[in-house]
Formats: C-alpha cells, structure tokens, sequence
C-alpha cells in the first residue's frame, strides 16, 4: 500500500498582537510567523484495514480520535465518500503544548500527505479552508511561508522579505494551555496599533520588531519562563521572545556556532530541551 513519510516543522512568532476580542468569542490576532527547521516525523500510509488509527507514543498526546491529525484526516476521509484505512505515524520531536505549532503543523501535514495519497486534488485553499475549523494556526503550516497572519491567524499574507536567521529555542518542561493563556488575558485598549513591516533585511531589523502580548499572563503564572527569556540574551541572543503562549523561549542569533554554544550551554546549566535551529 502507498505511504509518505513527511516532515512537520515547528514555528516561531516574530511578533504577536492581540488586538481585540471578536463576537464569536476568538480573539483578533496579527502575528508574524515563521518556519523552523525542528520537525516531527509523520508516516501515512494506506491500509486494507477501514478506519483511521494514529499513534503517538508521546505522553500528553493521544493516540485516537482526541489527536487533531486524526482529525484531519477524517475530514478528507469523510470529503472523499470512500471507505479507505489510514495509518498514522508522528515520531515527536517538537515540544508538546509549548508555542511552537506543533500539533498544528502535524494536522496540516497529515492534510496535505492525505490529500496526495487519495487523490483528491483539493487545493492549498480548499485545505487551508478545512484546516481552520481543525486549528487557527494550520493554514500556515499549510501556506508554507513566513507570513503575517490577522484574523484569528488565519488570514495569511506572505512577507515580501525576512532573512535566514539561527534561532535557539529553549523549552524548560512547563506545560502552557492556550486557552488558559487567553482567558486570562488582560486586553487594553490599543489607541494607535504599531505599524508592521512586510519586508526585513537584516537580523537587527527582525529583532526590533519583536513583541508578544500573551508574555505578562504566562510570565506571571511561570516565572521561570521570564528568567529564561533573560538567560537567553545573557547567552548572546541579540533578540528573545516567548513563542506563542509559551513556554518555550526564542533566541536570534548573528550566525549557527554562537546559536549551538549557547543551546549547548543552556542545556547542560538547566537540563531543559535547548536546540538550534534555521529558519526555513
């Protein structure tokens, strides 16, 4: 039988503004995002045997249908009308329930390896259509572009310019629910939004544009996610921001060997998951 074995990167948020509360109760976004070369390992292939199974293996993931890439491929399951088996794989290598998209990324890359051993020629807009309903940020794994997202993120325009950046991303184990993030989320009222730009050219430039509402709430509650952002820029990151709700820690770097001294570093001082990684 066909199968695909696939790679679903994790990502960074450059810059996260929340800028207000919607009706239907979501919260309206502008991010930037981008890509990094951290990626789980995800293996689909076709079966004699109907049904989808996915299995994980990661604690804090299920393995049926509460896994969002069950999900996913459920749904073009259930758009084909046919009676198919699928077997799902995903080797984690990005942090669970950590900022970084990576259940996200594993549901868009299971709609798109699906969709390819199917057949069922839908296009990156038809998925990212379905995607939204799985998650918010899985038409940007499906987009596959750094990106300004608005929206509750789903609405997605690529950046004219951003360069290739080294990036350590430290996660010290700290488990952060989004939800919880948000619900306790203090909006202030945004008189005049700062202007982004849709173009970089030079570390300098991405490392000014770095914000991120969501850090006073997961500041608050984990401290220790505050001193690690700290740590980072004592370790030579000439930026440092919480990725997404947390907890995981970026760090930009001028260039790979002070990128891996410091994961190296920050990993054998804290025993934390520290790794450098390009962006892409």
């Amino acid at each position: 039988m066909k199968k695909l074995q696939l790679k679903a990167p994790a990502k960074v948020n450059y810059r996260l503004d929340v800028l207000g509360k919607r009706a239907d109760g979501y919260h309206e976004l502008r991010m930037i995002m981008q890509r990094v070369d951290l990626c789980d390992d995800i293996e689909i292939a076709l079966s004699e045997r109907p049904g989808i199974r996915v299995s994980c293996g990661r604690a804090g993931v299920p393995d049926g249908p509460g896994n969002i890439a069950w999900r996913a491929a459920d749904a073009l399951v259930k758009l084909s009308g046919r009676e198919v088996g699928i077997d799902i794989s995903i080797t984690k290598k990005i942090p669970v329930a950590a900022g970084l998209g990576g259940g996200s990324s594993d549901a868009a890359t299971v709609l798109m390896g699906v969709n390819e051993l199917l057949e069922l020629g839908l296009s990156e807009e038809r998925l990212m259509e379905i995607g939204v309903k799985l998650g918010a940020d899985v038409p940007f794994f499906i987009f596959k572009k750094a990106a300004l997202a608005e929206g509750i993120g789903d609405q997605l325009s690529a950046l004219d310019k951003v360069p290739e950046l080294w990036i350590v991303l430290v996660n010290p184990g700290i488990h952060v629910s989004t939800a919880w993030v948000y619900q306790n989320l203090q909006l202030t009222t945004k008189e005049d939004v700062a202007i982004v730009s849709r173009s970089y050219s030079s570390l300098d430039e991405v490392c000014a544009v770095l914000s991120n509402d969501l850090e006073p709430v997961t500041f608050g509650r984990f401290p220790a996610v505050r001193e690690l952002k700290e740590q980072m820029i004592t370790s030579g990151a000439r930026g440092s921001l919480m990725s997404g709700s947390g907890s995981t820690v970026f760090g930009l770097f001028a260039d790979e060997s002070g990128a891996r001294r410091a994961a190296d570093e920050i990993a054998k001082s804290r025993g934390w998951f520290s790794v450098a990684v390009r962006t892409i």
